[in-house]
Order: C-alpha cells, then structure tokens, then sequence
C-alpha cells in the first residue's frame, strides 16, 4: 500500500501553482488521506484562477493514480486566498458591521437549475429529515430533484433514504443512488456507518465539492443541499463556491435554538444568498392517547423570528412519532403516507418554495422589433 511519503514523491513530478515549483514544496497542498488505498489530496488555490489550476489538478490525480497499491485517487482544489505581497487594508476585524463578504464565485453546475442549502445554526434541530423530505415533496410536485448530504462528519442521507450501496463509478465520475424518485449522493455511501471522518476543513471542503461536481446529476431541477450545522468554514465556503438560489433555516422554537438560526441568516446574509425562509420544525406535540397538546420546546418562535428578519415563515412541523419512525426506517414520511397530515405540511412547504425559486428564474419574454 502506498504511504503518504510515496504520494509527495509521486507529486513532486507534478509542478505547483505557479507552474515552475514541485507541488509538495509550494505550500499548496492542505490535506492529504490515505484509505484502504483511496488517496484523497486537497490543494488550495486563489478561487479566481479554478479554471487555470484544472490541468495541475488533473496532473497530480493521475500521477497519484499509477502508485502501486492505490486503488483511487481523487485530488480536489479547495477555494483559497493568494496571500498579498503587502498589507492592502485594515484587518476584517474593523470594518464595519454591516459590510459585506466577498461575493460568491457562483461556478453554476451543469444541468441543475436550482441549488437550495437546508441549514440549522445548530445541530438536533431536525434539519436532516426536513431535508429529505423536502427533496421528496418536491419530486412528488413534479420536479425532478436530488438531495447531496453536506455532512461529512456526520452523514445521515444512507439511513434516512434507506439506501445501501456504493455509487457505481467510471474512474472520475459517480452515478447519484436514486430513491423514492430523488437522486442522492453523500460520503455516507462511500464509508462504513460507524467510520469517524477525522478530516480538516480543506479536505473536508474537496470532499463536498466532489460530490457536488463529479457526480452525474443529469438534469434537475432542484439540488437540496444538507448542510452541516452550525456557521463555521464548511458552510461558509460552501455558501461562496456554489451558485445558490436560496437557502431554507430549520430551527425549533425554543431560544436557544432561536440564536443559532439567527447566526445562519447573518451568515447567508453576508455571502448574498437569499432566505427563502423558516420551518419551525418540532412545533408542537399532540398526545396519540389523549389528544391533548403540549409545546415542548415552546411554540411560535420561528414565525416571529422570520416576521424580525423580514422573511417567509414557511410552516410548522410537529413533533411527531411517525416522522421519526419512518426517518429511522428508510421511508421519508412524505413517502410513506403521501395523503397523511404530516406530508401535507412538508408538501405544503415544498410548494412555497418551489414557487419562490420559479417566479426567481422567471424572465420577460424577449419583444421582436422589426424596423
């Protein structure tokens, strides 16, 4: 099996990016896995120059590649800034609270239409699921969707889809699994379920835009992204190297999960993707014996965050033991009972957005002037 030392003697071959310099020796490399003789090789490059750098990348996979014992190889360019000959302006620390990110490279992807990201400032909110059956909902309103599970840490697609399997692949690129009529893809296929990804944010990152972009989605109409919890550098990035229509924000009502989804509306802020709006999931509980209702973790809270932020409060989903059993055996609800009252609401949502993202790519039909 080949070691980390063989794969930067192999690259040493491969010049860096400034074309004269032995890869391993021009910094540019920030993640390098061995697997049961997978090499996963993460190189970061200024953004601006991602169509430049393809035959570097291409170079270094396949010298990686014809090293006895690897049996895969993918390298990946992960979005980083080229460092300024000399300090250019007064740190990000000082500007002003309401500047704004740099904008996002938006490198569309061919053949989908609508990239929308699923985010939780906070991980146990739901968002998972919410997902799911989202991608679901939308395919059951006739668009042909896919969902890619974001989560590399701790991936969730393979069981809430119950979908077993590795995707089949040519070398290069990955076919999507398909269940319940939506295209899935997420690192859960690709390793054991109770395998810890230990990866730093590069790799993680050339993890992510690998299964955006070298997968055959074929053409979709919408592409539900999981993402993971939180706001740290995984969304962050995510949220600038992809062409997002829209981002949706689960949160439960409770104020402490209130904060973080506030965090996420900031964040998408900032990079200039719109929210599309708040599902206010785990809403309330009806007792299956007594009827009575019972706001477990308060009830309200996300409408009247989306009403602070002026933006669309898209529904409220109760804590129910159906939508768990269903997540927990592989049928997405929305699947399993397409008429319950459970679907309606998911489907209820996925309508809305749905709406949102087609009167967004809406254009005026061009006027023919003859003179």
């Amino acid at each position: 099996m080949a070691s980390e030392q063989d794969v930067l003697t192999a690259l040493e071959a491969v010049p860096g990016p400034d074309g004269t310099t032995p890869l391993p020796q021009s910094g540019a490399i920030s993640g390098l896995s061995i697997r049961d003789g997978k090499v996963y090789v993460s190189i970061a490059i200024d953004p601006a120059r991602a169509g430049a750098m393809e035959p570097m990348r291409s170079a270094a996979e396949m010298a990686v590649k014809k090293l006895s014992g690897v049996a895969s190889a993918l390298v990946s360019l992960t979005a980083d800034r080229a460092p300024q000959a000399a300090p250019q302006a007064p740190p990000a620390a000082h500007a002003p609270p309401s500047a704004k990110a740099p904008a996002p490279r938006n490198i569309a992807i061919p053949g989908i239409a609508n990239i929308i990201a699923v985010a939780s400032g906070k991980g146990g909110v739901g968002k998972s699921t919410t997902a799911v059956n989202l991608a679901v909902a939308l395919s059951a309103l006739g668009w042909r969707s896919g969902i890619l599970d974001a989560d590399i840490y701790g991936p969730s697609l393979p069981r809430l889809l119950g979908l077993k399997g590795k995707p089949q692949s040519d070398g290069r690129i990955m076919r999507p699994l398909e269940a319940y009529g939506v295209k899935a893809m997420s690192i859960g296929f690709l390793v054991a379920e109770e395998d810890a990804m230990i990866w730093r944010g590069p790799m993680v990152m050339g993890a992510i835009q690998q299964l955006l972009r070298e997968v055959a989605w074929g053409e979709l109409d919408c592409l539900v992204v999981d993402m993971p919890p939180g706001t740290g550098d995984a969304q962050l990035t995510l949220a600038q190297n992809v062409p997002l229509a829209g981002a949706v924000i689960v949160s439960t009502p409770q104020d402490l999960a209130l904060i973080d989804a506030r965090r996420g509306i900031a964040m998408f802020n900032k990079v200039d993707v719109p929210v599309l709006g708040i599902v206010e999931n785990m809403s309330y509980f009806v007792c299956p014996h007594c009827g009575g209702r019972s706001d477990i973790f308060a009830h309200g809270g996300a409408r009247r965050e989306a009403e602070r932020y002026g933006v669309a409060f898209l529904g409220e989903v109760p804590l129910h033991m159906d939508i768990r059993e269903h997540s927990d055996s592989g049928r997405p609800v929305v699947a399993a009972e397409p008429d319950g009252a459970h679907a309606k609401v998911y489907l209820d949502i996925a309508a809305q957005i749905k709406a949102k993202l087609e009167k967004g790519r809406a254009r005026a039909a061009p006027k023919i002037v003859i003179e």
